[in-house]
């Protein structure tokens, strides 16, 4: 896939206002390279950070993101992460990235990011997308149709979604505010908890029968 000189600006400029809207803590220190081990390095927000002066490029380094996501799955869709177990630098930076990949009519089914605003571009295909405003907001659906070089913002905690409407393959970039945005997928979470939340409950909140929600329950306990 050949990217044209304005789509690349734009995934630029996508990251960089991310980059300046960070939810994460501002980082003290020009950068805290994430380790697993405590030996040499000092806790700090979640990750272990090497000694400054063993840092290397490869540490602020990941390659990959110009290959396709295999989409062959129920959803018809792939998300390729890059935050910060994938590139340690990244670590109190306050910013990753993701590619999407959507087969014709896949979708990123409804989810919420807990820790990071998502700002997205579409770069190939057509997609409807939108998120939901909270209770206290009357539950309102803000969504359009993406044509390539369009930009959507997902604001911190809302439930959003992007669908393929198009014959054809789509593939979008985002940024987020978070070294490590975190993901709810509802459907996943809701019917897929481990153990499973009771079919009473679920029947009574989603007005179903308690039967459907056995068989959900079922359906997504087995993904797991």
């Amino acid at each position: 896939m050949k990217f044209s000189q304005s789509l690349i600006a734009i995934i630029t400029l996508a990251l960089v206002i991310t980059f300046g809207n960070a939810y994460d803590p501002s980082p003290l220190q020009d950068f805290c390279v994430a380790v697993k081990s405590l030996n040499n390095g000092v806790f700090v927000n979640g990750k272990f950070c090497k000694d400054p002066k063993q840092a290397k490029a490869d540490d602020f380094f990941f390659s990959g993101l110009n290959k396709a996501g295999n989409t062959n799955n129920d959803v018809k869709s792939n998300v390729t992460t890059v935050n910060v177990d994938q590139i340690p630098g990244l670590n109190t930076m306050g910013i990753s990235l993701v590619r999407i990949d959507y087969a014709p009519y896949g979708q990123n089914p409804p989810h919420t990011h807990p820790r990071a605003t998502e700002i997205l571009v579409l770069i190939e295909g057509t997609l409807y997308v939108g998120f939901v405003s909270s209770n206290q907001d009357n539950n309102r659906l803000f969504a359009k149709i993406l044509h390539p070089g369009d930009v959507f913002v997902f604001p911190i905690g809302m439930i959003h979604f992007q669908v393929n409407i198009g014959k054809i393959p789509a593939v979008a970039f985002a940024g987020l505010s978070s070294q490590n945005a975190g993901v709810i997928t509802i459907a996943n979470t809701v019917f897929g908890s481990k153990p499973p939340i009771n079919p009473e409950i679920l029947s009574q909140a989603f007005q179903l029968d308690a039967n459907v929600v056995k068989d959900l329950e079922v359906k997504f306990a087995s993904k797991k």
